[in-house]
């Protein structure tokens, strides 16, 4: 297997925030405004988010529950009104996960809910190129990410001018991204893969030589079961790489 010497992660280009227009953020009118909750502690909030709490009571101390059972009511009613429904990573806090969330998984899992939702507005909670994913395969609805700024160190290890500096280097050479990666980077590939059907991707090329991005440790795995010669982009997940074999092992 090949390993691209240079870091990504090093790149001014790496990290780029998409503009919100690129989530699939509606025309202005689409969807009137609403008045602003109060997002006060109240006997009516308490005696709405009770049952709530019972989920995150192990979690959340009886102290923070008034902080946050405002947001979980206002939320909750909300996406009714709208007709939303929100998306959660298995990463999310626990007020999230538990209380807010209409679904929960990890970022494939989550792809796949997104494509079945019926829903007006998709709420995902979790890094942006999940809500992109969301967007490509809802192109008709609005896709809204809470937060631009949550990004995944493996997603912004590469980027779209980064595949086509590839295609240059190595012509003819068909290219494959895991899926944690942005619509930027998926539109300049080949091919996407997961992390189980990896091998079956890269062999249904029938290609000698195949690059792999972003994840160089998928790549490596990928390489030890294939006679297809890896060429592998050097991304990795920046918690993924803080594990060792000797911590698994004990």
């Amino acid at each position: 297997m090949t390993l691209l010497t240079s870091d990504p992660r090093s790149a001014p280009s790496a990290r780029r925030e998409p503009p919100a227009s690129a989530l699939g953020v509606g025309p202005r009118g689409r969807f009137p405004a609403l008045p602003r909750p109060a997002l006060e502690w109240t006997p009516e909030v308490q005696a709405a988010t009770a049952h709530l709490y019972e989920r995150v009571a192990r979690v959340i101390p009886p102290v923070e529950w008034p902080f946050h059972a405002p947001y979980v009511k206002a939320i909750n009613d909300l996406k009714h009104v709208r007709n939303a429904t929100i998306l959660a990573h298995n990463y999310m806090t626990p007020e999230i996960y538990h209380c807010v969330a209409d679904h929960i998984g990890d970022s494939l899992q989550l792809a796949k809910l997104a494509a079945k939702s019926d829903a007006d507005i998709i709420v995902q909670g979790g890094v942006h190129f999940m809500a992109e994913t969301s967007k490509l395969l809802n192109p008709n609805k609005v896709v809204l990410t809470p937060d631009m700024k949550a990004g995944c160190s493996l997603a912004e290890s590469i980027t779209g001018a980064d595949v086509r500096a590839l295609r240059r280097q190595y012509p003819g050479v068909p290219i494959v991204a895991y899926v944690n990666t942005s619509a930027d980077v998926k539109a300049e590939v080949d091919i996407c893969c997961t992390s189980s059907n990896a091998v079956q991707v890269v062999e249904s090329l029938g290609a000698e030589r195949v690059i792999m991005v972003p994840d160089r440790y998928l790549a490596q795995n990928v390489a030890a079961q294939t006679q297809v010669k890896i060429i592998a982009w050097s991304g990795a997940c920046e918690v993924h790489e803080r594990f060792t074999a000797e911590e698994i092992q004990n």
